[in-house]
């Protein structure tokens, strides 16, 4: 537990840093070209690549040392923002004022570059779950997992545009090089074991994506997780895409960032509340139950255009969303091999990524040239609107009770589905899971002479 505490404080420290360079980046920008196609950008460039290398970061987590993979992700970003410090101090101000500006895109790409390396970590750390706890204990430390990220998110939302308000990107680069240095000398001295792990598989490469398949494939009801969570993902775009609109039609932009501000805490007591009480004895079920909960908010909250039924569905919403994350993550603890962890929670995140841009993509538009002028004075407008309102924020909240129908009918369909009880026979030990080829090899010692095993926490 001490040496998890540690990690989760390293961690902690570290997306801070990486996500208040990405809001920062994405507020200075604006407020430098004024453009929405260039923000939008930047949030394509984060989804995309977060997606395009979720595997490639699980096989690196599968194939070193977990806590050299962590190492050497600060170390990389703690390169690429040192790189855009001086990028920044050399460009004269203007230059960052033009969209078509090359230095300015050359400067957001090293910044993002910078904010993904740092996403190796969050999956280094689920496996380090699986090895410093049992079964049991694993719930309640995802849920320290979530709280972590919770105040990382409050934290971010604070500062980021403080730091930009003040002096541009200039005390945003400074604070980012002073606390990745600070990260990567704690990390040091941090002794974090390690595990046996069985030699490549013949002509495996070193992603080795069909080895995972093959992984993913032979877990019962583990494919149709992944989907269920892909589809999720894949309506959750609508948020991305038009909560911001909708919240700003309600009320001023101080009060929704001083919402979102009170938000972030339902998301800290969530995961306080998951290490607390943990998941019970089948997180597929409780996964399950979440969505069908969390999908019928989305139907309720915007059924009136008022403020309060939003705040509260929101806070409800945020305060679930540790129960699901830490679901998900205990599952695929339990059911895949470790030696195979970091390329499956990989291949998730890869998955389940890809699907919001698309949405987010396809949805504005389709808000903006149907659902919108359809509630103003359109079809849905004659059908709904006596009761249910008329105009553009109304439509927007149609989109969301649309999605949250959707959404709920999925999750409904999937706690009926053959492949939940399957996949739930197998977490529960009712369905032996098979074996695993026996270690051939260690992770070598660094330096510090760290132990090849660890007792897990119990």
């Amino acid at each position: 537990m001490r040496t998890f505490l540690h990690l989760l404080v390293n961690t902690l420290l570290v997306s801070v840093i990486n996500f208040t360079v990405w809001f920062a980046i994405t507020f200075y920008v604006y407020l430098q070209t004024r453009s929405v196609f260039a923000t939008g950008t930047i949030s394509g460039i984060f989804l995309v690549a977060t997606a395009g290398t979720g595997i490639w970061f699980g096989s690196l987590v599968d194939r070193h040392r977990k806590k050299t993979v962590m190492q050497v992700s600060a170390a990389v970003s703690l390169a690429l923002y040192a790189a855009s410090f001086v990028l920044y101090q050399l460009t004269p101000a203007e230059e960052f004022t033009q969209v078509s500006s090359v230095r300015l895109w050359l400067f957001v790409v090293l910044l993002m570059a910078g904010v993904i390396a740092g996403n190796i970590r969050s999956i280094a750390l689920m496996t380090l779950v699986t090895l410093l706890f049992d079964d049991d204990r694993r719930d309640r430390a995802n849920g320290l997992v979530g709280t972590t990220s919770g105040i990382s998110f409050l934290v971010t939302s604070v500062i980021s545009g403080l730091l930009v308000g003040m002096s541009g990107m200039f005390h945003v680069l400074l604070l980012a090089l002073v606390l990745l240095a600070l990260g990567l000398v704690h990390l040091a001295s941090v002794t974090v074991p390690s595990r046996p792990v069985p030699p490549p598989e013949a002509g495996a490469t070193k992603i080795d994506v069909s080895g995972t398949l093959r992984v993913v494939r032979s877990v019962p009801g583990l494919p149709a997780l992944i989907v269920f969570s892909c589809f999720n993902n894949f309506l959750g775009g609508a948020f991305m895409a038009l909560m911001d609109a909708y919240g700003l039609s309600l009320m001023s932009v101080e009060a929704w960032g001083l919402l979102w501000g009170v938000l972030s805490t339902g998301f800290i007591l969530g995961g306080l509340l998951v290490a607390r009480t943990g998941l019970s004895s089948n997180p597929v079920r409780l996964l399950l139950l979440v969505n069908l909960v969390l999908w019928t908010v989305t139907c309720l909250f915007p059924l009136t255009a008022s403020a309060v039924p939003l705040a509260v569905g929101m806070y409800v919403y945020m305060l679930l969303i540790p129960y699901a994350e830490a679901a998900e993550q205990t599952i695929l603890q339990k059911v895949v091999p470790y030696e195979r962890q970091g390329r499956v929670f990989g291949f998730a995140q890869s998955v389940e990524q890809a699907a919001s841009p698309l949405t987010a993509f396809l949805i504005g538009p389709i808000t903006q040239f149907f659902f919108i002028p359809s509630m103003t004075d359109g079809l849905w407008a004659r059908w709904i609107g006596s009761w249910f309102g008329t105009g553009q924020a109304r439509g927007i909240a149609l989109v969301f009770v649309l999605t949250g129908i959707l959404g709920l009918a999925v999750a409904a369909l999937a706690l009926l589905s053959p492949y939940y009880h399957r996949l739930s026979r197998r977490y529960t030990g009712e369905e032996p899971q098979p074996s695993t080829p026996a270690a051939a090899f260690a992770d070598p010692p660094d330096q510090r002479g760290e132990p090849s095993g660890v007792t897990p926490v119990r």
